[in-house]
């Protein structure tokens, strides 16, 4: 699945057209609110990304995608008007992975999708699934399951779990879990993650024994004698 995101509805219906005629899978996005919306749902193969966007620009989108571990290696190529060597060169220093600016050719812009998706095959080293016990934890395919059974997590609540498969057996602070999931541009209070970490644990039902409270610390995810 591709993500474009462009404001030009005769532009994202056309890409998005050819690209679906081309048997490559893809959904526009008018407006960043409606791309991040759907980044919590499903993770894409590849964006394509403008610059110039109502309510949020594409540098600072980029900027997002490459500051979240599960995305940053997410091939971006930013399609826009601003096609200056000055802009081209803050975008690429910005993460986009190619830079393809407007008027441009469809077919180059299909060979140049194809040979990122490609690229991105070949290099992305397939994250191992993770497991505690009956609970296991597909980073590649953003599944979570217990006993078996999938858990629908929201993103942040997977990202906090994942963080803490990650670090088994490690007490992770509370300030070392809203820098890691929420990141630095957070400013809310120290509770956001007790709360999800209580939701966590319901939805998680049995599984939830394996996430511990250290006591004036924070928390770790740790297998019990019984599951061993």
């Amino acid at each position: 699945m591709i993500y474009f995101v462009d404001d030009d509805d005769s532009i994202r219906e056309l890409i998005i057209y050819t690209l679906n005629s081309q048997g490559i899978r893809a959904e526009g996005f008018a407006k960043p609110s409606e791309f991040w919306k759907a980044m919590e749902e499903k993770t894409p193969a590849l964006i394509l990304l403008d610059i110039m966007l109502p309510e949020e620009d594409g540098i600072s989108i980029l900027k997002k995608i490459r500051s979240k571990k599960m995305w940053k290696k997410i091939p971006v190529i930013m399609l826009t008007a601003k096609g200056s060597e000055f802009d081209t060169v803050m975008g690429l220093d910005s993460g986009a992975d190619d830079y393809v600016p407007k008027p441009f050719r469809m077919m180059e812009l299909l060979s140049r999708i194809r040979a990122h998706l490609r690229r991105n095959d070949d290099e992305v080293v397939k994250e191992t699934v993770l497991s505690v016990g009956t609970l296991t934890v597909d980073p590649q395919k953003h599944i979570v399951k217990s006993n078996g059974e999938e858990v629908p997590l929201t993103l942040k609540e997977f990202e906090l779990l994942h963080l803490l498969m990650e670090n088994k057996g490690m007490v992770l602070s509370r300030a070392q879990i809203l820098d890691r999931v929420w990141g630095y541009e957070f400013d809310g209070e120290s509770r956001t993650v007790d709360v999800h970490i209580r939701t966590l644990r319901q939805k998680l039902k049995d599984a939830g024994k394996y996430v511990e409270t250290v006591r004036g610390v924070g928390y770790k995810l740790e297998e019990k004698s019984d599951d061993k």
